[in-house]
């Protein structure tokens, strides 16, 4: 039986997949305010560096939504903040998000990301990585101006449980057992804890109770493991072009995600034995036979389902907020993090 405050789970083998979620009105509703904080990152990558300046503005200018710093301004005005400060917080979560993807591309030796070159591929590893310890330096430099203890505490934190989350991941690759919780365990601290870090600041710059922070951050774990859920079930169900990166990356590099498990459990012992050898050997050589075994198994269709679960799980988070453009504004956001498809 669920409680009152807990919705009933979706039937991960029956629910369908809604479409056509319009998130202009969320862009054009932050259109000000990310304009500011576009600046504040300009300002702030400034370096009398050469190369971190080149490299900085090349991977901050290469595209993507800004989904993380987006949902610190959405956040901080639905709960009520009417300063500037928020502007700067969002551009910290920019530059830490920034930072893990130029380490996440050194470590998977990724070439594409976003349809463009990795910085690592174009600039080289080393470059990469030192610059990437910039923009943690810089963020937490910028950290001290918001002046805010709990806010260094939350960040401080994050940074170190997606540290972890990478560690974690490196202990799963080429590792055919893996489990679902193990696997849950890496997308709660490699993905989510940035956006549920996002989300929780902008109640705590609000200076909210800690009972509406804890819903904040709940809101943003839930959202952020249905967006990495639906990269998971993009990696084999989109075009590289779609992506801007290249299909079946996860199996490349040995990453044991969401439907490769559900398909080594639900599929023959011969389907099960072909993902274990294309998990242990990672590379593209396989690829065709594993998203065959993928769409027989019903894999794509359970973590879609389960991405679902966690958007709804999300928008519950949202009850003790004020209506408000703001509100809507994070409630279609939850339910474009498990229904898009680029």
């Amino acid at each position: 039986m669920t409680s009152a405050n807990t919705p009933e789970p979706v039937d991960i083998h029956s629910a369908k997949s809604a479409t056509g979620i319009d998130i202009q009105p969320v862009l054009d509703l932050c259109h000000e305010d990310m304009a500011a904080v576009n600046a504040v990152i300009r300002e702030r990558l400034r370096s009398e560096v050469a190369l971190v300046n080149q490299l900085g503005h090349y991977i901050i200018d290469s595209g993507g939504k800004r989904l993380r710093p987006m949902l610190a301004l959405l956040a901080a005005r639905a709960n009520g903040y009417q300063g500037n400060m928020h502007h700067l917080l969002a551009a910290i979560i920019e530059f830490i998000h920034t930072a893990t993807l130029l380490h996440d591309d050194v470590v998977d030796e990724s070439d594409m990301r976003r349809g463009r070159e990795t910085a690592n591929a174009l600039f080289g590893n080393a470059a990469s990585v030192l610059v990437g310890d910039f923009l943690y330096s810089r963020a937490f430099e910028m950290m001290v101006d918001v002046d805010k203890m709990q806010v260094m505490s939350i960040l401080a934190n994050t940074t170190n449980v997606i540290a972890e989350g990478e560690v974690l991941q490196l202990m799963n690759v080429n590792d055919p057992d893996t489990s679902q919780g193990r696997y849950m365990d890496v997308i709660h601290c490699k993905t989510a804890k940035l956006f549920e870090a996002a989300t929780r600041l902008g109640a705590v710059l609000s200076d909210r109770s800690e009972d509406d922070a804890k819903a904040m951050a709940r809101y943003g774990m839930h959202l952020g493991t249905a967006f990495q859920l639906i990269d998971d079930v993009m990696d084999y169900a989109s075009t590289a072009e779609d992506m801007g990166k290249n299909v079946g990356d996860d199996l490349a590099e040995g990453k044991p995600t969401l439907p490769l498990i559900y398909a080594m459990q639900q599929g023959t012992d011969e389907q099960a034995a072909l993902i274990r050898r294309a998990i242990e050997k990672g590379g593209y050589d396989m690829i065709e036979q594993v998203q065959a075994i993928i769409k027989q198994t019903g894999a794509l269709e359970y973590t879609e389902a389960m991405a679902r679960n966690e958007a709804e799980q999300a928008r519950l988070q949202l009850r003790y907020l004020p209506d408000s453009a703001y509100k809507q504004a994070l409630d279609t956001l939850a339910l474009y993090s498990a229904q898009r498809s680029s």
